[in-house]
């Protein structure tokens, strides 16, 4: 049995929920638009970028994490504007830039006089027990920062998410906007290296969001219930390392991958069940469609086969907005589903 008495008693636990928290809320709010993209691995390709920011914290005797955000920043406006390009050439950019991140920052540590095996892997697996004052007030800082941005833009990020050229014509600025996304999954990634590490920062941002995919139908709230699961799951994870003596970022991750399956077990059952009485009450099929030769006397010429309409009622604008004008276009709870 846990005793919470005892864990709240000691000041680096509390340091380490508080910081399991911030991440917890922040990681889900940025990975809901990378899923939405289909760039769920973009986060563990800044892991590898971040990786020469902490090098050089250590080379230069500041603070790794400070200079992993300057780094990583770069490297995703440079990921952002070769994906803008979308040539063959870009993925090996990125390749490129991916991997090298990862060598040059490995070197970086091991040539400086702080460095070494213990220091670097705090920074791949995350070193939660480990995080003061100073580092705490960092996470803070800049998870407040991206949580802004992520809530307070959620239409906007949303459309150019959905439909970047149908975003370009209602009149939003759509590489700035991408840029800012790019940035804000960056600052994400630095401030969760300390909680769970550089190596499984992207599962933090990813798993709660398809977790919370599996019951839920609109955007907001999906975004809502994976904040929701991302902080549940860090404080549970924190809580088990502390009690079973365990390490905490694998702990956090593979907490979230539990609930996922479980919610993956149980969304099936639960969209039968609420497809059955839908498909109870719709009433016999009716067959609306016309044979060559009819009159227009039939049913046919009554029903809506004839005034042209969708039958669906969705329109045929094709961008799954049912058809409404630019000012609903950025409206999350009237846009498409989120990409399963």
């Amino acid at each position: 049995m846990i005793d919470l008495t005892e864990m709240l008693s000691y000041d680096f636990m509390q340091r380490a929920l508080l910081a399991a928290v911030l991440v917890g809320f922040t990681a889900p709010a940025v990975g809901i638009y990378l899923v939405q993209r289909r760039q769920a691995l973009m986060g563990d390709g800044m892991g590898h970028v971040a990786m020469t920011g902490v090098g050089l914290g250590f080379v230069f005797n500041t603070s790794p994490v400070w200079m992993a955000v300057l780094v990583c920043v770069l490297g995703a406006v440079t990921m952002e504007l070769v994906r803008s390009r979308g040539n063959q050439r870009g993925d090996i950019a990125l390749a490129l830039l991916f991997y090298g991140g990862m060598a040059c920052g490995k070197l970086l540590v091991s040539t400086s006089a702080q460095g070494g095996a213990t220091a670097l892997e705090s920074y791949l697996w995350g070193s939660i027990l480990t995080v003061g004052p100073a580092d705490l007030v960092t996470i803070g800082v800049l998870g407040a920062v991206v949580i802004a941005v992520t809530v307070g833009l959620r239409r906007q990020l949303f459309a150019i998410c959905q439909d970047e050229d149908f975003a370009r014509v209602t009149g939003l600025p759509v590489r700035l906007l991408n840029l800012l996304l790019a940035v804000m999954a960056a600052v994400t990634v630095t401030v969760a290296m300390r909680v769970v590490g550089l190596l499984l920062v992207s599962a933090l941002m990813v798993v709660p969001v398809v977790a919370a995919q599996q019951l839920t139908r609109s955007f907001a709230v999906t975004q809502a219930a994976s904040i929701a699961l991302g902080v549940v799951v860090s404080l549970a994870g924190v809580t088990a390392s502390f009690e079973a003596e365990l390490p905490p970022g694998p702990a956090i991750v593979l907490l979230a991958i539990v609930v996922f399956a479980v919610f993956s077990a149980v969304a099936g059952p639960l969209a039968r069940r609420r497809h059955r009485p839908a498909a109870a009450d719709a009433g016999p099929a009716v067959c609306d469609v016309r044979l060559p030769g009819q009159g227009s006397s039939g049913q046919g010429s009554s029903g809506q086969g004839s005034s042209g309409q969708d039958p669906s009622g969705q329109g045929s604008s094709g961008h799954g907005w049912s058809g409404k004008g630019p000012s609903d276009a950025t409206t999350p709870e009237r846009g498409a589903g989120l990409a399963q």
